[in-house]
C-alpha cells in the first residue's frame, strides 16, 4: 500500500511539472526558467501555492496576486496522473512493467494535451521518451527488449504507412509516438493502436453526423489523445486483451 501511496503523490508532482510541459513546450519556452508564475500579473507562484490539487481547491481556482481565474484543467491533470501512477503499481507486479509503464504515462499526458491545443506532438517528446524506453528497457528487462524492438518497429511502421496514404489525417507525430508505445508496451501495443484507430473512427462519424459529409472531412481531429487513450487502456489491459486474443483465437 505504501508503494501505491508513494506512486500516487509522485504522479501528482510529475503532473503539475506535466502543466508547465504542456503549456511551455509548444511555445518554445524554458521548462525551468522563470519559475511558476500567473500568466496575468507575473507573480511568481509561493511555494505553498504550488501544492498540485490542494492549493487550487484552496485558492477556489484563482491567483492569489491578481484574483485572475487558473484553468481546472491544472488540479485535473494532477489528479489524473497521480490516479494512472498509482493505478500501474497495482496493475503491474514486477518493477520493469510499473517503470515503463509510469515512463508511457508520463509521456502520452502531455502528448495529448498538446496535441489537442496546438495539433503537434513535439519531437522533444518522442526523443525522451525514446531514451527512457531504451535505458529502462535494458536495465530492468533485457530479455524482454527484443520485443519491444519488433513492436516499436511495427507501430511505428504501421501508422507511417497510414500517414503515407492519407497525409491530412496523421502526422509524423503519430508515426513517432506510436513508435515509443511500442518501445514501452511490447506487443501490448497492438490493442493499443486498435483501441485508438476506433476511438478516432468513432468520433469521426459523431463529427461528420454533426456537421454533414461535407464539412466534417473538412474538420481537423488530433489523433495524438486517441493514441495516449489506447496507451492507457494498453497499461492496464494490454496484455490479458493480448493473452485472450492467442488463447482463444491462435490455439
Amino acid at each position: 500500500m505504501e508503494a501505491v501511496t508513494f506512486a500516487g503523490v509522485l504522479g501528482a508532482i510529475c503532473g503539475s511539472f506535466l502543466n508547465v510541459v504542456a503549456y511551455r513546450l509548444p511555445r518554445h519556452e524554458s521548462l525551468v526558467k522563470p519559475a511558476s508564475h500567473c500568466p496575468k500579473c507575473g507573480t511568481p507562484v509561493r511555494p505553498y501555492d504550488n501544492v498540485p490539487i490542494l492549493s487550487w481547491l484552496l485558492l477556489r481556482g484563482h491567483c492569489r496576486g491578481c484574483g485572475a481565474s487558473i484553468s481546472v484543467r491544472y488540479p485535473l491533470v494532477e489528479a489524473l496522473t497521480a490516479a494512472l501512477c498509482a493505478g500501474a503499481v497495482l496493475a503491474h507486479h514486477s518493477v520493469a512493467g510499473i517503470a515503463l509503464s509510469v515512463v508511457l504515462i508520463l509521456l502520452v499526458v502531455p502528448a495529448a494535451l498538446i496535441d489537442l491545443e496546438h495539433r503537434i506532438i513535439p519531437n522533444r517528446i518522442t526523443a525522451l521518451g525514446t531514451v527512457l524506453a531504451l535505458v529502462v528497457g535494458v536495465a530492468l528487462d533485457p530479455a524482454g527488449e527484443p520485443e519491444r524492438l519488433i513492436a516499436g518497429a511495427a507501430a511505428g511502421g504501421f501508422l507511417l504507412l497510414a500517414a503515407l496514404a492519407y497525409p491530412g489525417g496523421m502526422g509524423m507525430g503519430d508515426v513517432k509516438l506510436a513508435a515509443v508505445m511500442g518501445l514501452l508496451l511490447g506487443r501490448a501495443v497492438a490493442p493499443a493502436i486498435l483501441i485508438a484507430l476506433l476511438a478516432g473512427v468513432l468520433v469521426g462519424a459523431v463529427v461528420i453526423a454533426r456537421k454533414g459529409t461535407r464539412e466534417g472531412r473538412k474538420t481537423a481531429v488530433p489523433f495524438g489523445p486517441f493514441l495516449a487513450l489506447g496507451a492507457l487502456v494498453a497499461v492496464f489491459a494490454g496484455q490479458p486483451i493480448v493473452d485472450l486474443y492467442v488463447n482463444h483465437f491462435l490455439r
